[in-house]
Parts: C-alpha cells; structure tokens; sequence
C-alpha cells in the first residue's frame, strides 16, 4: 500500500500567520514527510483578502493549494490578478459569474494528482447556492480525474460543517471546516473512509481575539462603537490536521493534529 500524507491549515490571518508558516512549515513537511499542503488564504492581507504578494509568500513556505472564504473579494483588484492560478480557489458554490474557480487539480511534486474543493456555508452567513448540491456536482467531476480529494467547507455553524462531512464520506478524502478561527477537537475518520475536522482554527497571533489587537475588539463589544481592528502579533502559532491517506483509493488511514510555533499556555490556579 502506498501512502500519501497532507496537512490541511484554517484561515492565516495576517503577516503572523505567514510568519508562522514561513518559520516552521518547512521543517514540519520534512519530518512527517508530508506530501501536500493546503491552507486557507482569505485573510493574508491584514485579515482581509488576499494580494499576490501574500499568496506567493504562502507558495514559498511550502503551501501547495491556497482556499478562500467570505472575503476572498474584499481586495477585488489584487484577486483579478492571481484568479487565473489555478494553486487558488474560491468557494465553489458562489454565482457562476464570480472571478476565479471553484475546484482544481494540482500534481505533488511525487506526481500524484490531488483534488481540492472550496466551499462556503449559507447558516449565519450571506445566501449562497446550495453547498450540499454545488459538492456533488464537484466531487463527481473530480472523481474522474482523482481519487484524492480535500474539502475546505467555510461555514459559521458546527452542524452544517459536520453535515457535509456525512454527506461526503466515502467520496472525499477530508472534509475540514474553516471559518470561526477557533480550533475543534473532533477530529476522527468517519464511517466510510473519509477525515473530518469541524474546523482547523488559525494560523496567527493568540494572544488577540480571533487575530485581532484585544484592546480594539472589547471597545467594540463594550461600547457599541465602531473602531478599526488591528492585527495581532504575539503568541503566534498554527493548528492544522495531518492526514495520512491510501494513495490508490484516497480515504483516511490516520487522523491527528499539528501544531507549529509556540505550544498553547495552559495556567493553573492552585488554592
């Protein structure tokens, strides 16, 4: 049986997220002799969007695949630029006239062809086309060109995210979750064959809110006053999946999570 190993990260928020790849990504796909990278890209640029220059930065580190989410437009004129890439997509089920693609197939430097699927969720979020019946149509187009297929489903809700994975298990390789910054600990391969994640987390600066200075999000909470939200660059650290596949059917031999940079600090308050 030949294996083939991928590591899957959430959304890099900002320069301390590119920091954390660029410092540690490397030694991490040596070590675990990780075949292919894919991270979540829609907030490089200062935590919204993404430019050329970020996305080369995440190419240079070592990412093979770059996805999107919400605010894969927010810098519409640097999108333009790079949507024809085809190591960058945006979700799948967004109008058929938006800039960029949905899906693509990327050759590992071993040669193996890997299939990528971008996704966005419609519970809390802004109406989508449905991203149950946008991945059918997707997996079944992928399916003939790869047995190896990852699934980034950006989505606010836990069960809309754990609903996709059911409905694609058997037919993908991992679904994980993006979107809500904060790492799940549910991940597990399910009944037939395929890595689940509810969501990766962030790649970026915990000592914030979600990325962002604390200061500046508590004076938005505690005031109802707008203010800008600036990001964050201390205690910087990235979560992400490690995924160990069968390289002839693409499902899920091992599921367990990574972690680069600083290990969280866990306090203890004694009596």
């Amino acid at each position: 049986m030949k294996i083939f190993k991928i590591a899957m990260f959430g959304d890099v928020v900002g320069k301390a997220g590119i920091r954390v790849l660029t410092d540690h990504l490397d030694n991490l796909i040596h070590e675990e002799k990780i075949d292919f990278v894919v991270a979540n890209g829609e907030n490089l640029a200062s935590g919204a969007g993404t430019t050329g220059e970020t996305t080369r930065e995440l190419f240079q580190a070592g990412v093979d695949v770059i996805t999107n989410g919400d605010h894969v437009f927010r810098r519409r004129q640097e999108f333009m630029k790079i949507k024809d890439d085809e190591r960058i997509i945006r979700p799948a089920n967004l109008p058929p006239e938006a800039a960029g693609r949905g899906s693509t197939v990327v050759e590992s430097e071993s040669g193996v062809r890997v299939g990528i699927l971008n996704l966005i969720g419609r519970v809390f979020m802004d109406p989508m086309d449905c991203p149950f019946r946008a991945a059918d149509s997707k997996v079944e187009a992928l399916r003939k060109k790869t047995s190896i297929i990852l699934v980034d489903f950006h989505a606010e809700a836990s069960s809309e995210k754990m609903a996709m994975g059911w409905h694609l298990d058997g037919r993908v390789s991992a679904v994980a979750g993006t979107h809500t910054h904060v790492t799940t600990a549910d991940h597990q391969i399910l009944e037939k064959g395929t890595a689940f994640i509810t969501d990766l987390g962030m790649v970026g600066a915990y000592h914030s809110i979600i990325g962002r200075v604390k200061e500046r999000v508590l004076y938005r909470f505690l005031t109802g006053m707008p203010t800008p939200f600036h990001m964050a660059s201390e205690g910087v650290r990235g979560p992400g999946l490690l995924v160990t596949l069968d390289q002839e059917s693409g499902l899920a031999l091992e599921v367990r999570p990574i972690m680069l940079g600083e290990a969280p600090c866990v306090r203890v308050q004694h009596d």
